[in-house]
């Protein structure tokens, strides 16, 4: 791959899917001939981490739910993604569990009445902790890119914050904008 590896694109992760195509992260992986899988290392609510709050605009005492996981590409971990929504939005649902979500979150969401209408993201390079270092199997040294993505309703209400922190040397993110 050209760039320093994956190309990777965010429209398809916010936006609904067709039913029964694969997954956004199966998709994607498949066009670049590769596989995608996904382990969901927790679930369920928590307290909220300050950043969250700030992201979910809701109070620094609040629960949120969260669902950790380790995405793979042939098997090597290649993102850590933790996404976090508000408890208004997820308590009780089956995003607080470890089992895949027929569809996807986006579409279990929409099912909820949350859909998203807009996206901010910011993208940003750093060193990686210990944690993460070991937990993507980097080398001393390599830095990770971080990219936070949050996903609002049409009442410009936060409902799902996204943390994904990922090896920088084997990514490369795209934006595409379709101006109306």
């Amino acid at each position: 791959m050209k760039h320093g590896g994956w190309v990777s694109t965010s429209l398809s992760y916010v936006c609904l899917t067709e039913k029964g195509q694969p997954d956004p992260w199966q998709a994607e992986a498949a066009a670049q001939g590769g596989v995608g899988t996904q382990r969901i290392v927790q679930a369920g609510e928590v307290p909220v981490p300050a950043l969250v709050a700030d992201l979910l605009e809701v109070a620094r005492d609040s629960p949120v739910v969260v669902r950790r996981r380790i995405m793979y590409l042939d098997d090597r971990p290649v993102e850590l993604t933790d996404t976090y929504y508000p408890a208004r939005v997820a308590a009780g649902t089956p995003l607080c569990g470890t089992a895949k979500i027929r569809g996807g979150a986006v579409a279990l969401l929409a099912a909820l009445g949350h859909v998203g209408r807009r996206v901010r993201e910011d993208v940003e390079a750093r060193m990686p902790d210990t944690a993460e270092r070991a937990a993507l199997r980097m080398d001393p040294g390599e830095p990770v890119l971080t990219l936070t993505r949050v996903t609002l309703d049409a009442e410009d209400r936060p409902i799902q914050a996204d943390l994904m922190t990922m090896p920088a040397h084997r990514r490369r993110l795209r934006y595409e904008l379709t101006m109306g």
